[in-house]
């Protein structure tokens, strides 16, 4: 974790397309394990990783209805609306980022207050719908936050959804090894309860003691 507050978040001015320009993809669970992250070029001209990026322009909430763990219909607004939310896109078969962003979430939240827990949502959205099912999602989200909400559904829907907040996400399919993995973007969106508005950006660098310190300002609307 980068030490100076400086280094370690930006607040861009170029709006929602900047941000969707500094995402990057990754194959959770390829072959090498690699994976990108954002980086920005600070003042002084050295790039460096970012684990957070507030916009001035945030993102709307996308108007996303899907299907939970019990199998009931989920309307993220309205299910959401005025609570501090964060989403993420991923899948339960990915052997490293997804559990690792999903466990330092959960960690970070399970030292807030139990008032604040209750009131932190934190969506997290199936890249792989055909091999997660509600129940698939229940039984891994059991594991690391018994809280969070699992969506499933219609990939194409999921697809234009997470296009809406700058994340891309391509359809799963089999490496040369013939393991199925599903290429997506790892940023996890922070929505403000008092606008509903997703104003920060978290990347796959971001730690636990940087979800640490910043869900409380989060849950509260306030910037990171």
């Amino acid at each position: 974790m980068l030490s100076k507050p400086s280094q370690r978040k930006k607040t861009y001015a170029a709006t929602a397309l900047l941000a969707a320009a500094l995402l990057t993809l990754s194959a959770c669970g390829s072959e090498d394990g690699s994976s990108s992250v954002a980086s920005v070029v600070d003042e002084g001209g050295n790039t460096t990783e970012q684990a957070a990026i507030v916009l001035d322009q945030p993102f709307t909430k996308p108007n996303l209805v899907l299907t939970d763990t019990k199998g009931a219909k989920y309307d993220l607004r309205a299910a959401t609306k005025g609570q501090p939310t964060l989403l993420y896109f991923g899948y339960t078969h990915c052997p490293d980022v997804c559990p690792l962003t999903m466990s330092n979430i959960a960690v970070a939240k399970s030292k807030l207050p139990k008032a604040q827990q209750d009131e932190l949502k934190v969506v997290f959205v199936t890249t792989d719908p055909a091999r997660d099912t509600p129940a698939a999602l229940a039984s891994w989200l059991k594991g690391i936050d018994p809280q969070a909400v699992g969506l499933t559904g219609d990939f194409a829907t999921i697809q234009a959804a997470a296009r809406t907040v700058g994340i891309t996400i391509e359809p799963p399919h089999k490496d040369k090894n013939g393991k199925m993995v599903s290429t997506h973007g790892t940023q996890v969106v922070a929505f403000s309860p008092k606008t509903d508005g997703g104003y920060v950006l978290y990347t796959e660098s971001a730690t636990v003691d940087d979800y640490i310190k910043d869900l409380p300002k989060l849950v509260q609307g306030a910037k990171p």
